[in-house]
């Protein structure tokens, strides 16, 4: 087991956080007070590779592995989640769902636009009575002759309003239950898609999130992505691999406050003397810093996982309970740290703190991950 990383990961890393510092933090207090999406940065991040790390160069991607892509994401999350989040699903929802499971002419019609940042794509599966529960698909695509008729409404999507590209989870057959549901390429200006209002959200303000409506959309046959009934199977592959980048998204608030903290408590002096030489504080830091590296060293081996072949769907649930559950937690204690300041929004930890939220709930929340474990160990 190696514990040091290749010269092009460093390099990948570095140039994630040499771009969160220039282009994005700058604007990062101004984007989340607003809600302003991103547009002018996350071009930047096309323009950089980073919205199709994992992609084959074949189709204007990165061709990196799971390791490079989690290094990023962390970089990333650490300045900006709202951009991190634009980015965990163009990667690891969008186009590696596509590029796994599609055609041969879903790939090169859609992939290239996605790889570069010209498009964005949206992953649409939450639904207002299907959340955790993902069988539970309302929105139904009917087959009628060269087409699929669309017909729903998708919950909490992320891009859902920037989107160009949108992937539909919708039940075709509801006798068949959860094996009559299937993934569908959609496309923003067909007709019948409309956008409702963007959700007013306590964090990750900068990305958009809205709810998508379908009304009698028309889906070509050939835009199915897989056999008929893989649309579960797809949404479950796709969301496993999609934990780990949420786990690195998380990583990355957690990281961030951690050094936000640390560099504080190195800076503010209480009865005559740093507060990080003061007992209370050291120790808190001595807490987050180690929690911090058992989550890195989860979030890497499920990366690895990944990239080797292996069944990532325990580790990257693991990755994923852990270190959202430790974002959380190691915010909250960098606001402490900072006593007052930290409630002021210019010292970036009490936005941190909102952001990790997040990261509990989507992409399966911190019980679901605890299902998906328990069931492993248990069986």
């Amino acid at each position: 087991m190696k514990f040091n990383f290749s010269e092009e990961h460093l390099m990948i890393q570095k140039s994630a956080r040499d771009f969160a510092q220039q282009e994005l933090l700058p604007g990062v207090i101004e984007r989340d007070e607003l809600q302003k999406f991103p547009k002018e940065e996350i071009s930047k991040m096309g323009q950089m590779g980073f919205m199709g790390m994992m992609t084959s160069p074949k189709y204007g991607g990165g061709g990196m592995d799971t390791v490079s892509y989690i290094l990023a994401m962390e970089e990333i999350s650490k300045i900006d989640a709202s951009s991190s989040v634009i980015m965990s699903v163009n990667n690891s929802l969008v186009c590696w769902g596509i590029e796994k499971y599609g055609t041969e002419d879903q790939k090169q019609k859609y992939l290239p636009k996605l790889t570069s940042g010209e498009n964005i794509g949206a992953f649409c599966l939450s639904e207002p009575e299907a959340g955790s529960d993902a069988t539970s698909q309302r929105t139904t695509a009917i087959e009628n002759k060269d087409h699929y008729v669309l017909n729903g409404t998708k919950n909490w999507i992320t891009n859902g309003n920037s989107a160009s590209i949108y992937l539909v989870i919708a039940q075709s057959d509801v006798e068949k239950k959860h094996k009559g549901i299937n993934v569908f390429i959609l496309e923003r200006d067909w007709d019948g898609i409309s956008i409702g209002a963007k959700e007013n959200k306590l964090g990750i303000r900068g990305s958009d999130t809205h709810s998508v409506m379908f009304s009698d959309v028309k889906i070509p046959k050939e835009n199915k992505i897989g056999e008929d009934g893989f649309g579960f199977k797809f949404a479950m592959q796709t969301l496993s691999g999609g934990r780990i980048g949420i786990a690195a998204q998380a990583l990355g608030i957690a990281s961030g406050a951690y050094e936000l903290a640390l560099k504080y408590s190195k800076e503010r002096k209480a009865f005559g003397k740093p507060i990080c030489h003061h007992q209370a504080i050291a120790f808190k830091l001595a807490d987050m810093a180690t929690e911090i590296e058992a989550a890195r060293l989860l979030c890497l081996k499920a990366a690895w996982d990944k990239d080797n072949g292996r069944d990532y769907s325990l580790s990257g649930a693991m990755a994923k309970l852990y270190c959202a559950e430790r974002a959380m937690q190691i915010s909250i204690e960098a606001v402490q740290i900072h006593g007052g300041y930290g409630y002021v929004k210019e010292y970036h930890v009490e936005r941190l703190m909102r952001d990790a939220k997040i990261t509990q709930i989507y992409e399966g929340t911190s019980e679901i991950q605890k299902i998906v474990i328990s069931r492993s160990i248990i069986s």
